[in-house]
């Protein structure tokens, strides 16, 4: 199977990197980046690219990519709407359209947040757009799964994207496994969605388009 990952040098990324990287399942995994990841393997090929709202200039080499992990985030604190839908829907709809415009009909896993709001009409800025995001989404034609974790758990070398952030994953990793007995619906990790993301890609799976912590959980084995 030949992967197309996108955020990879995020902490959601680098769990989905190193699970495909892991996976035997998976032959090719291409990374589109503004920078190389900190994971290298032979499988995985890297495309640096800086423009994200047109991703036609590589639409050739993305050819035959049989499923699409899309992990690109940004905090909405500080940030306009504007800006938020940019990175949140609009990159992600660029994504798919040139898998689109290229000739596949991949499979398209999409990390999105655990209280996303799918009527779009919520007064939470992310909630709203992270909604519209998976709408949009849904609404072409492929394949497509929208994950919804809510707190992520760190693992094999996966940091946050701050030093506020990795402090706070830091202190509460202890308390992962209270969190998930708590909290089955909202407590995740890196390595589970990025195993989760791997079983969605294949064909024959009758899940549905929408999971939260607890079905990636049951779907990573974990």
């Amino acid at each position: 199977m030949h992967v197309l990952l996108l955020g990879a040098t995020g902490m959601v990324g680098h769990g989905m990197l190193h699970a495909c990287i892991a996976d035997a399942r998976i032959d090719t995994v291409t990374v589109v980046a503004r920078r190389t990841p900190a994971l290298t393997h032979p499988k995985v090929r890297v495309l640096l690219h800086q423009d994200f709202t047109d991703l036609t200039p590589l639409r050739e080499e993305l050819k035959g990519v049989d499923a699409c992990h899309y992990a690109i985030g940004t905090s909405s604190a500080g940030t306009t709407e504007a800006d938020y839908t940019r990175v949140t829907r609009d990159h992600a709809l660029a994504a798919a359209h040139t898998l689109l415009a290229a000739g596949n009909r991949p499979a398209f896993v999409y990390v999105s947040g655990r209280s996303a709001d799918s009527t779009e009409k919520s007064s939470v800025m992310w909630a709203r757009v992270k909604g519209a995001a998976e709408n949009a989404l849904l609404a072409l034609p492929m394949r497509t799964h929208i994950l919804r974790p809510g707190y992520i758990r760190p693992l094999n070398g996966a940091r946050g994207s701050s030093a506020a952030a990795h402090a706070f994953y830091t202190v509460t990793s202890p308390l992962f496994p209270v969190l998930r007995r708590a909290f089955p619906d909202w407590a995740t990790s890196t390595e589970a969605i990025g195993r989760a993301a791997i079983v969605l890609s294949h064909p024959e799976n009758t899940e549905p388009a929408i999971l939260t912590s607890r079905a990636i959980n049951r779907l990573a084995g974990m």
